[in-house]
């Protein structure tokens, strides 16, 4: 049976951004064996949730925005980029249903850090201006080796690659400060300390977040391959969280 992930359109006003990005997380998905099913921002909360019955997982893309800083008991800096209200309320829609329900869910770049403010975490709101300017975190789209991260051990990202240091691309200003509830950190930048990767504590709830973009290399990276590949197979053995009634 093939599954259906769900992605939110990444931003609500950037058309040539979404046109950009998009297919690359939909050619992804469909290597791997999944059909993406696009969620419109501009779309009322019923019909979402009326989607949201015929999806398996959830993958939360990038995006050219910026989290408010407010939602995580900051005040916003002039190097932070506006928010994209939109995105944020169905990207909470999704993570509500997924968290619910036990679906796997997959979050990059500006997904996991979405996920980790749901998850009560908070972000840097600008990673030059707090002090972390040994590594170049966005030195271009092209650049598909941008620099090292090391993967914790024992975690699922471990899993996947060979142990050491591996090489991500990387297009991001923000990153996680403080990590959110129930989240572990899988993967950070060693040069300068960056959170690159976290997963949720549990050992039957799929929920791994990368701060790079493995859906960019996907025809290049084993290692990529093998996020995607991972996060297809959680989605294809996701069994209907029942919540038991108590008995008076």
């Amino acid at each position: 049976m093939t599954v259906h992930i769900a992605i939110p359109e990444p931003t609500s006003s950037d058309t040539a951004y979404n046109q950009r990005s998009l297919p690359q997380y939909i050619s992804a998905l469909q290597s791997a064996g999944a059909l993406a099913t696009i969620v419109p921002l501009h779309e009322r909360q019923d019909r979402i949730a009326r989607l949201l019955m015929g999806v398996q997982g959830v993958l939360l893309p990038g995006s050219g925005f910026d989290m408010d800083p407010e939602r995580y008991g900051e005040s916003r800096i002039p190097a932070c980029g506006d928010a994209d209200p939109a995105r944020v309320a169905v990207d909470e829609l999704l993570l509500q249903d997924a968290f619910n329900l036990h679906k796997p869910i997959l979050g990059i770049c500006y997904g996991v850090q979405t996920l980790n403010v749901w998850l009560n975490g908070s972000l840097i709101q600008d990673l030059a201006q707090d002090g972390k300017t040994e590594v170049n975190h966005a030195p271009g789209r092209q650049n598909n080796e941008a620099h090292a991260i090391t993967i914790a051990p024992g975690t699922c990202l471990a899993g996947l690659v060979q142990p050491g240091e591996v090489l991500v691309n990387s297009s991001h200003h923000q990153a996680i400060r403080h990590v959110g509830d129930n989240l572990t950190v899988s993967a950070i930048s060693p040069k300068d300390g960056v959170i690159e990767g976290v997963e949720l504590a549990s050992e039957d709830h799929f929920v791994v977040g990368v701060q790079w973009h493995p859906e960019r290399t996907y025809t290049t990276s084993a290692f990529s391959r093998a996020i995607f590949q991972k996060f297809v197979e959680s989605v294809a053995a996701w069994q209907p969280r029942h919540i038991q009634e108590s008995v008076a």
